[in-house]
């Protein structure tokens, strides 16, 4: 039996004992629901709508680490992070993408605010990051180049 096996084995026993004794609730243990009509979403003023605000108003304080062109669309990687306190969620949003939400992430309080993923980008555009603090969206914008596009190109 390998180690990568047991390991596996034991968590499953771990976190199975946990629900079984009524320490987590199943809905803790997996994802949350997903926000279908926000990644259904056109433009970023609809993305924020979907998400629960109304506006956002830029930040310095929110950092985008991105390459400035990427030289394949299919794979850009795209990191968010903030030293502001608490961070409630971080979205990703490509401007120029048929759906602008390209990912959703909930912070839990205490949690360091950072998140790092990979987009799919069709053609050049402004990638937009989210950050929900205390109830309020705040944005921050980077312009992504894109020398090969990654939505059917």
């Amino acid at each position: 039996m390998n180690q990568q096996r047991r390991d596996a084995l034991r968590i499953s026993t771990v976190l199975g004992l946990a629900i079984a004794a009524g320490l987590f609730k199943p809905s803790d243990v997996f994802a949350s629901e997903w926000n279908k009509n926000a990644f259904d979403t056109k433009t970023v003023a609809d993305t924020i709508k979907a998400l629960g605000g109304t506006t956002a108003a830029v930040s310095k304080d929110i950092v985008i680490v991105a390459p400035d062109i990427a030289e394949n669309g299919a794979v850009v990687p795209v990191g968010v992070t903030t030293t502001l306190p608490n961070v409630q969620q971080i979205a990703i949003l490509v401007e120029k993408n048929p759906n602008v939400l390209s990912g959703n992430f909930m912070i839990p309080a205490g949690t360091e605010a950072m998140v790092s993923t990979r987009v799919k980008m069709g053609q050049t555009s402004n990638v937009h990051a989210l950050v929900k603090v205390d109830g309020k969206w705040l944005l921050a914008t980077k312009e992504i180049k894109v020398t090969l596009g990654g939505c059917g190109g």
